[in-house]
């Protein structure tokens, strides 16, 4: 199967005309008569012209000068379209209805999304930059099967990166900036009591992203961002995560807000290490 697609790309119709400095300079050696009736001309309201002549310093509709840049391209905007597919085939991935070592083609997935094909390649093609498919020649694209040993190595980077910000955070952040977490904390509890896996995914992300934003420093959210969507992934011989798992994780971010609320430091310390080292549950 071809992989990508090229943007379809429309350039805007506009006059092509010849450009000022090709034209045949005026002669400067006009007979008085022809003189005489230029100023005419010139001189009348809205400046009479004779048919299919153009007024003296405007410029025709469309028409390009040297000292003008060209009008940029126009590229259809597919962003849109791809990522609402993105989203969809990350959300896919994990609530388990792509399943690992499973090969899925563009065509069936577009059907199944009522788009065409290119689109959902294009998503694809992201996905395989991050590790969660595999590109196979003529057929499409393999869920990429992973082990414990991956996952766990996931949760150690993310806790390098985000236990000494949240750590920090703990000590120099006001407890009212804390309260404000309070919603999407409640929003991984009420995903993870109905089961919705790919709701709490999002919701888990948000909690998170919304810690570290906190530090100021938006390299590092996009990058602890990135850790945490590839650690939800699916287990080949686990795609999908327990409902008793979802539970305690989201019990873990609302315990970790309260200590945060009360500034009480040492349970703090305590829960940001357990959230990570149970992790890779």
């Amino acid at each position: 199967m071809e992989q990508g697609s090229a943007h379809e790309q429309v350039r805007p119709p506009y006059l092509s005309t010849t450009p000022a400095a090709a034209r045949p300079a005026a002669p400067s050696d006009r007979v008085p008569g022809q003189a005489r009736a230029q100023r005419a001309r010139d001189e009348q309201p809205g400046g009479a012209r004779s048919p299919g002549e153009q007024p003296r310093g405007e410029q025709a509709r469309g028409e390009h000068t040297h000292s003008e840049p060209p009008a940029p391209r126009v590229v259809v905007q597919r962003h849109s379209v791809r990522g609402q597919i993105l989203d969809a085939l990350r959300a896919a991935l994990v609530g388990g209805e792509l399943l690992p070592g499973q090969i899925y083609s563009a065509p069936v997935l577009g059907a199944r999304f009522g788009v065409s094909a290119t689109p959902v390649r294009e998503a694809m093609q992201q996905l395989a930059i991050e590790g969660a498919v595999e590109v196979v020649p003529n057929r499409g694209f393999r869920v990429a099967e992973r082990g414990p040993h991956e996952l766990a190595e996931l949760a150690e980077v993310r806790a390098l990166i985000e236990v000494p910000v949240m750590l920090r955070l703990a000590r120099t952040v006001q407890r009212a900036r804390w309260t404000a977490l309070r919603p999407l904390a409640d929003a991984t509890v009420a995903a993870a009591a109905v089961g919705d896996r790919a709701s709490y995914a999002e919701s888990d992300r948000a909690f998170h992203r919304a810690v570290l934003a906190l530090s100021g420093n938006q390299q590092l959210v996009m990058v602890a961002d990135d850790l945490h969507r590839r650690s939800q992934w699916p287990l080949g011989h686990n795609p999908a995560t327990r409902r008793a798992d979802l539970l305690a994780d989201a019990a873990e971010h609302t315990a970790l807000l309260d200590a945060l609320i009360a500034q009480d430091l040492p349970v703090v310390q305590s829960l940001v290490r357990e959230h990570f080292t149970g992790a890779d549950r």
